[in-house]
């Protein structure tokens, strides 16, 4: 009898009480063999522990003293975690029956998946994708994020276009199955991003490393979304541009971080005086600050980041092309339809 990978889901839960009662009956549920279902609390001022503690005596708390973010947070909970396969999870994601089967099945058959994903639907819309994953994520030779059904804020309609398990760039941090050792080997996540795109740069990393990443679409989940920082918040803005400028210094030579740099740092100012001239000074100035952050960041706190051992040259996801040039500027709005005018 082959023996089944140890896996351990890890919630990290930030004042999410709200989301912890309606969604761990679901998660309860899951039929994997001998699961581990643990709350990683980062920092709550609600009252998570005490809800936890009361009405899940079962489930394990790991409590960090204050709010480390996504990032450090996971890094900080999953030291005092054992198990085979890391799944982290959002607090407010609905699973699925059978949602933890058909990934830890995938990630088995080939050594070289590192991470993957389900496919990411809407909580309020059970037939759209959902903004933070879809069903795998990519991305654009400018560092612009994107997804298997869902380009931007515009989230298409699930009609199995994407059931295929496939490689991908990244896998969604709202919902991502990790084999722990890769982690480890890796260094987990960079704690200087504290939310957002750190999962993008792991995923980069391990790419760069020889592993693959996948997209597994046999499981399913529904996300709500915006549960910490909705979208338009002016600090979720600052970490997206902020994060994104660092992860394409640390993951490319540099001759391409020499002119893509800059180049992405005028797209992003043309989209800072764009919404200036709506009336959204927030957006602008969230962007101003990310750029001085990142500049920061290169002269004072480089060294603080991880750094991959390798520079691979190929890469699954990528997409050779523009996509904010196909979206906004020649209005193709679903995946496959910005893939194929590429070719």
């Amino acid at each position: 009898m082959i023996e089944l990978p140890s896996v351990a889901v890890v919630l990290l839960n930030w004042n999410g009480k709200r989301f912890l009662e309606q969604f761990l009956p679901y998660l309860l549920q899951s039929t994997y063999p001998g699961v581990q279902i643990i709350v990683a609390d980062n920092g709550s001022t609600d009252d998570s522990i005490a809800f936890l503690e009361l009405n899940y005596p079962e489930i394990k708390v790991l409590s960090n003293p204050s709010n480390e973010g996504f990032a450090k947070g996971y890094n900080t909970a999953l030291e005092k975690v054992t198990a085979d396969i890391f799944v982290l999870l959002n607090s407010d994601i609905e699973v699925t029956p059978g949602w933890i089967e058909p990934v830890v099945s995938l990630l088995s058959q080939n050594p070289q998946i590192a991470a993957c994903q389900p496919k990411i639907l809407a909580w309020s819309d059970h037939k759209s994708f959902e903004y933070a994953g879809g069903s795998g994520g990519w991305l654009d030779r400018y560092g612009y994020p994107f997804c298997r059904g869902r380009i931007f804020d515009y989230c298409e309609t699930d009609n199995g276009q994407y059931d295929t398990a496939e490689p991908i760039f990244w896998a969604s941090g709202a919902a991502m199955f990790v084999k722990s050792s890769i982690f480890r080997e890796l260094g987990g996540f960079d704690p200087f991003f504290f939310a957002h795109q750190e999962e993008i740069d792991l995923c980069w990393r391990m790419q760069h490393a020889g592993y693959l990443i996948y997209a597994c679409p046999a499981s399913v989940v529904y996300h709500v979304g915006g549960g910490t920082l909705p979208q338009g918040n002016p600090r979720k803005i600052f970490l997206n541009f902020r994060n994104n400028l660092i992860m394409l210094y640390k993951n490319q030579g540099v001759f391409e971080k020499c002119w893509k740099i800059p180049y992405r740092i005028g797209l992003d100012a043309l989209s800072a005086w764009k919404n200036l001239l709506k009336g959204e000074t927030a957006y602008f100035k969230a962007v101003i600050k990310a750029h001085i952050a990142f500049l920061t960041w290169i002269f004072l706190h480089q060294k603080e980041s991880l750094f991959p051992q390798k520079k691979a040259n190929s890469f699954a996801g990528l997409y050779p092309g523009n996509v904010v040039w196909m979206h906004f500027f020649r209005g193709i709005k679903t995946f496959r339809e910005i893939i194929a005018a590429k070719k």
